[in-house]
């Protein structure tokens, strides 16, 4: 039985999260972060995570990038892995991340949805097989509560496409600014907030007189929910490391 410390549990993925844990016979939640300490569940919640003193397996954060200092100091102490589910974050907290793997086993993704790390891989077959010949293009749209734009999936489809591209792309995030012709060097990313959507994700591929559309759409939030669970387990006893959902589907 995998012993889960849940950080942002008070949240609406935290709480989606906590009803699929006690669906499951594999995991439980021990404790959970949050700086709402109101329990609505069997287990305690902790404002300031140093004063967590109970035993666990893995840490899931799905809170916000200012607590994520905290949750990885706590993660570092205990020795504890962690699945690192938070969207929004610096490049500075993203480097923060990469260098503690180098001591904990780190499972770092901008969406949990095993649909979104299929499209990845379609995208990055697309750019081997259209070259520079297609101009990229990525519309996200998400409920109208979301902080962040764009979101942490479309920055990630767009590092998976500029990794593929021989020629190195820039990312242009509002059109309106630019003055000019669109440059083949660029990946447009376009941010809609509205309403109760879950989450959308499009990639289109504009050539000459054809184009191609990759997309996904999630109809819930247990999607990201049940890949945070299985990201967990996956982590447990792994070495320190950077993993991600490539990892995680390889093993599927």
């Amino acid at each position: 039985m995998t012993r889960i410390i849940l950080s942002g549990c008070n949240g609406k993925m935290g709480r989606v999260i906590t009803t699929c844990v006690a669906e499951r016979c594999d995991c439980k939640i021990v404790a959970g972060f949050d700086m709402n300490t109101e329990r609505h569940s069997g287990y305690p919640i902790y404002a300031n995570p140093s004063n967590c003193q109970i035993d666990a397996d893995v840490i899931i954060d799905f809170s916000h990038p200012s607590a994520l200092s905290g949750v990885m100091a706590y993660a570092l102490e205990h020795n504890l892995p962690i699945v690192i589910a938070t969207t929004g974050l610096t490049d500075t907290q993203i480097e923060d991340i990469n260098e503690m793997s180098e001591k904990l086993a780190i499972f770092f993704s901008g969406n949990m949805s095993m649909g979104i790390s299929l499209i990845t891989e379609l995208a990055r077959k697309a750019v081997t097989v259209l070259g520079n010949d297609f101009d990229v293009e990525i519309i996200e749209k998400h409920h109208n509560q979301k902080i962040d734009a764009p979101s942490g999936t479309a920055l990630m489809l767009a590092d998976a496409i500029s990794e593929s591209l021989e020629n190195e792309s820039k990312y242009v995030f509002e059109r309106h600014s630019v003055r000019q012709k669109r440059s083949k060097a660029e990946i447009g990313i376009s941010s809609v907030r509205g309403g109760t959507i879950v989450g959308e994700h499009e990639i289109l591929f504009a050539g000459h007189d054809e184009m191609i559309s990759i997309s996904h759409t999630a109809m819930s939030r247990e999607i990201f929910a049940v890949g945070a669970i299985n990201a967990s387990l996956f982590l447990v006893n792994r070495q320190p490391g950077l993993y991600s959902m490539t990892d995680l589907v390889r093993e599927a």
